[in-house]
């Protein structure tokens, strides 16, 4: 292991305060199930550590207008909450699919995000349901699309100085289903091959009048396949056009899958097109049973 320092702050500003002195040479920790291993693995050696796991105020999950999820918030929490389950089932798919039990009862899911890997099981459903990122930093507060946030692999528009704070979703999401499927060898404690989430709206006769579709370990970074969500819209819920834009969802217009240790593109490419449909129709009988 490397040498750091380590601090704890008491409060946003405060952290924000050592973000800024320290600039790159120091890294945020929250449950430490992605920091402490790249720094065992030495992706990483901050000559800081700022822990904001005394920061409670960021732990929450509540609506009013819209959805509110603190980024300090546990993948346990999500995967417990009544609400998301009911109102953004995505993202509580996403989050019963990190790790083991004890590994989703210390992550969070500012963790999940900022880490920024291609494969983060929640990224694909706040994609897909509309969510923004509400950062802090020195300069005050912004607010990001999060189809904007990443940049990379392991790379977002987060600044040195800033904390991710929240995870806001449109209240109109409470009239989409959604899922999130993962692909995976096993079930347990595996990275997924590919992901796919998937958020409808449906009208009068199941005419689709929304959606929104994102892919994981499907490009550089988690992705939008906005040219297969465009061709749903104003359909019918029907094998055709659910097969359709499978077919457009893994095609180059929107992602770009890599041969892997873990598997072959084609192979990533051939899963899109299956599961879209079969995500689709999921989340269409969630909106219809809830």
């Amino acid at each position: 292991m490397i040498d750091y320092d380590y601090i704890r702050p008491g409060s946003v500003k405060e952290a924000i305060g050592l973000l800024r002195q320290y600039g790159s040479k120091a890294a945020v920790i929250a449950g430490g199930t992605d920091v402490m291993v790249n720094i065992r693995n030495r992706n990483m050696a901050p000559e800081l550590l700022v822990s904001i796991r005394d920061l409670k105020d960021l732990c929450y999950i509540k609506k009013d207008e819209n959805y509110h999820i603190g980024s300090l918030t546990t993948h346990r929490m999500l995967e417990n909450s009544d609400l998301v389950k009911g109102e953004l089932s995505a993202l509580n798919d996403g989050a019963s699919w990190v790790g083991s039990v004890q590994v989703r009862n210390v992550g969070t899911i500012g963790g999940n995000i900022v880490n920024a890997a291609p494969s983060a099981d929640t990224a694909g459903p706040l994609l897909a349901l509309g969510a923004s990122v509400i950062l802090e930093g020195a300069e005050g507060v912004r607010k990001i699309p999060i189809s904007e946030f990443f940049t990379g692999p392991s790379r977002t528009a987060k600044r040195d100085d800033e904390i991710l704070l929240e995870f806001e979703i449109p209240g109109e999401m409470e009239n989409f289903g959604s899922a999130y499927w993962k692909h995976s060898r096993r079930k347990a404690m595996n990275l997924p091959l590919v992901g796919v989430s998937v958020a409808l709206k449906l009208g009068a006769s199941d005419v689709i009048e929304d959606a929104g579709i994102a892919l994981t370990v499907a490009a550089p970074t988690p992705v939008r396949a906005g040219m297969a969500e465009d061709f749903m819209k104003g359909k019918p819920l029907s094998e055709e056009v659910l097969s359709e834009a499978g077919r457009i969802a893994a095609s180059p217009d929107c992602c770009s899958p890599r041969d892997s240790l873990r598997c072959d593109a084609w192979y990533r490419e051939e899963m899109i097109a299956v599961l879209v449909p079969r995500v689709a129709r999921l989340a269409a009988d969630r909106i219809k049973n809830r």
